[in-house]
């Protein structure tokens, strides 16, 4: 058992808080508590294992009130709480493990409470995954560079943990531009491999993009400087 179930292997009620973003395991996500039910929610859960789950949910984009039974979400570990003078409070939290909701727990809380089942990718080929990884590590970095250099920035580019296939793929969706429900669907692969693929080409996709604008933006630079004229045709 891993180190991620392990930590949830008593659990079988969640206190659930839907947003409209996916947050994946091992990623972090600093939340804004101001809702009452969500400080009474915050409150319980300290008291408790510390844990909560993010079910990805747009309020805006429905007409029912929750996330449907049989939703995937991640579970959340409180790493710091800020507590602020008026009762917010500003907490950071990190993403541990998936969970499927069975069904709703119907108590007093005045927050969703779910009945879970926890699970994690099945395993895989590990030269396979290996393989895959370096791919998509590869192309991952040629947009980093390409969005640092539009942004003109200096910073290193981020360490990826390529030796880590499952966890590469749940850093690069999180650090990927693109829909919600893109990343929900991501999140519930239950394959380290296909992840890999789907992710790889996403990036595939949009690679030749960044680097145009990476170029475009170096010649607007230079053009800058030299007083010669830019030409796009």
């Amino acid at each position: 058992m891993s180190e991620s179930l392990e930590k949830v292997r008593e659990v079988r009620e969640l206190p659930l808080f839907p947003l409209p973003l996916v947050v994946f395991p091992g990623v972090p996500l600093p939340l804004h508590i101001f809702e009452p039910r969500y400080r009474q929610m915050l409150k319980d859960v300290r008291a408790g294992n510390g844990m909560f789950g993010v079910s990805y949910f747009d309020v805006s984009k429905t007409d029912i009130d929750r996330p449907p039974v049989g939703h995937v979400g991640c579970a959340c570990e409180i790493a710091e709480v800020q507590p602020l003078p008026d009762g917010r409070s500003n907490v950071l939290t990190v993403g541990i493990v998936r969970y499927r909701v069975e069904s709703y727990v119907d108590r007093d809380d005045p927050y969703l409470v779910g009945e879970v089942s926890f699970f994690e990718d099945a395993p895989g080929d590990d030269e396979q995954l290996k393989n895959r990884a370096r791919a998509v590590t590869d192309l991952f970095e040629r947009i980093a560079r390409a969005v640092r250099t539009i942004n003109d920035e200096r910073a290193s580019l981020p360490q990826l943990p390529e030796t880590e296939p499952e966890r590469l793929s749940f850093l690069v969706a999180a650090a990927m531009e693109m829909d919600m429900e893109i990343k929900q669907e991501l999140l519930e692969v239950e394959s380290t491999d296909e992840r890999l693929i789907r992710i790889h080409n996403l990036l595939s996709q949009a690679v030749e993009s960044y680097e145009g604008r990476a170029r475009i933006h170096g010649i607007a630079k230079k053009n800058g400087h030299s007083g010669q004229k830019l030409d796009l045709e």
